[in-house]
């Protein structure tokens, strides 16, 4: 009766890996679940063998385990593919897209037990302006190079209320070990500080690094903005608004593109609470200030001058809709303006936790390729 309640235990378990998750703690576990596949693989194994020398409920027990294997094995599955014309896709998307030392392909099994064999950069932190309540920094990295190089800027998630320059930090230091300057800020949170403070204080950091260009050799003709999820937002915000022509390209993790849509949707208050969320980021529900939700929209910037941007989201994404980056792309097609939406299958927010997994690989996999094809250069690197 054990092994049955267990395997019922895992069936459930496994659905997350099709479903969205139903509260907070379970989108937690649905991100271990995709992100770190090989474990509950390697465990339902275990206990199928474990099942099939058992007398009692043999059967039921078997064809449970063979079902939870199988829905366990999806992350690995459908990223293999998905991924199987991604280089093609990228090219037509974005132009040549290839340069020295890149993943030579979007995902391996094996990689995602080895690792990407990156290497940690160290890093220098910097406050760009003092405030009352804190002082704002950003992490500065180093391209391991010594020509003038790119950099590129990445703001992190948490709700526009948390969070910090050192979340996922190993993309970070990957991306300097390919020769690029990494600049990871840090900005003014809601519920004191209300949008657009957090674009605000990107152009403060990106005066800061214009000023610093001669002395640490950073080409500021290019740059590169990457945002997840909160971050997202503001980077799509500064890009597309603000016309920097210094900007060429935008990644977007599972951001809430689109502001105004995305606040008139049901959520899931189990999950997050959405709706106190943006009010306490816009300084009102939508309803109270629905203009201030369509400045904080990507998809009404769009135009011309807006730059090339690579969408990269979960289709069972829990907390922010997947339609968000959808709607953006359909805007962005609209205008004939390169992009592309990595739509990953069994993904969901923050899937990028692991720079293993699935959705790890296959993103920077993406990243390195856009970023090539925006800059229109080739840079060599130290590592792959």
């Amino acid at each position: 009766m054990i092994r049955l309640a267990i395997a019922g235990i895992l069936l459930l378990l496994s659905l997350l890996t099709v479903f969205r998750a139903p509260t907070n703690f379970f989108w937690k576990v649905a991100v271990a679940i995709t992100e770190f596949p090989y474990i509950p693989i390697a465990v339902t194994l275990i206990l199928g063998i474990w099942g099939y020398w058992t007398t009692q409920y043999k059967w039921p027990l078997l064809i449970t385990h063979g079902i939870v294997l199988i829905l366990f094995s999806l992350p690995v599955i459908l990223t293999y593919s998905k991924t199987a014309n991604l280089e093609k896709e990228l090219q037509q998307a974005f132009g040549n897209t290839t340069a020295p030392n890149q993943l030579k392909s979007p995902f391996s099994f094996w990689r995602m037990l080895s690792g990407i064999d990156e290497e940690e950069v160290a890093y220098q932190t910097y406050t760009y302006q003092e405030m009352p309540d804190r002082d704002l920094t950003f992490d500065y990295y180093p391209a391991q190079s010594h020509k003038k190089a790119p950099c590129i800027i990445v703001i992190h998630g948490g709700s526009w209320q948390q969070g910090d320059s050192q979340q996922l930090p190993t993309l970070n230091s990957y991306l300097a070990q390919k020769g690029f300057h990494v600049v990871s800020m840090n900005y003014r949170f809601a519920p004191t500080h209300h949008y657009p403070a957090p674009v605000e204080d990107f152009n403060e950091v990106l005066a800061y690094i214009n000023r610093k260009a001669a002395d640490w050799n950073i080409d500021t003709a290019n740059i590169v903005l990457i945002g997840r999820s909160a971050g997202g937002q503001i980077a799509l915000q500064a890009a597309y608004t603000q016309n920097i022509p210094q900007i060429k390209g935008v990644v977007s993790f599972y951001a809430p593109a689109d502001m105004a849509w995305g606040a008139r949707i049901v959520t899931n208050k189990l999950v997050l609470d959405a709706d106190k969320m943006l009010s306490d980021y816009i300084g009102g529900s939508v309803h109270e200030v629905p203009e201030k939700y369509d400045a904080s929209s990507a998809p009404p910037f769009v135009g011309k001058s807006t730059p090339p941007t690579l969408l990269i989201h979960g289709q069972i994404d829990a907390m922010v809709a997947y339609n968000h980056s959808l709607r953006l792309k359909c805007k962005l097609d609209e205008h004939h303006i390169p992009n592309y939406l990595l739509d990953l299958p069994t993904a969901t927010h923050g899937c990028d936790y692991n720079f293993s997994g699935p959705s790890g690989q296959t993103s920077t996999f993406a990243i390195e390729r856009f970023i090539h094809a925006v800059l229109g250069k080739q840079k060599s690197s130290t590592n792959e």
